[in-house]
């Protein structure tokens, strides 16, 4: 088994795991693949299933431990691989869900999309009663405005 493979099958054991797992540990098993993530190895599609599978656990977890492994996860991937929008909107419908901690990942992820469909999302946020949420948005925007900014002088 080459490189890749190996990593590919670490994701897919670690979703082995995860789904057999009585719930005790499911957060480790993210971890696993948060790890797997973080190596930057990955072709772009096989990153964005991961996060794709990510999403759904977040979104769909009880766990608040399941949920912020779901959501560091996709942190990870969103500073190594360009995520798409149209991947991470369910956190945008379904940030207000979150507790504070999590929302804060889900903030910081719409912003690395740097798609300008986050910013309403993200423009919420900014007037959230928690002072650490609305400084994630604040940096999220940012992110948005400074990548079209880049990306303007680019063309310029």
């Amino acid at each position: 088994m080459d490189g890749y493979e190996g990593l590919t099958a670490s994701i897919e054991s670690a979703w082995g795991k995860f789904h057999s797992s009585d719930g005790g540990r499911q957060d480790l098993c993210l971890d696993e693949v948060s790890d797997v993530l973080e190596t930057g190895r990955l072709a772009q599609c096989d990153a964005v299933r991961a996060v794709e599978r990510l999403v759904t656990v977040a979104l769909l977890s009880k766990s608040s431990q399941v949920q912020e492994s779901a959501l560091h996860a996709i942190c990870t991937a969103s500073t190594h691989y360009e995520l798409p929008y149209r991947v991470v909107e369910p956190l945008a419908s379904r940030a207000d869900s979150f507790e504070p901690l999590l929302i804060g990942y889900a903030l910081s992820v719409l912003g690395c999309t740097h798609d300008q469909a986050a910013l309403p999302t993200l423009q919420r946020f900014l007037h959230h009663p928690h002072s650490e949420v609305r400084r994630e948005a604040a940096d999220a925007v940012a992110e948005l405005h400074g990548h079209r900014a880049s990306a303007q002088d680019k063309t310029a």
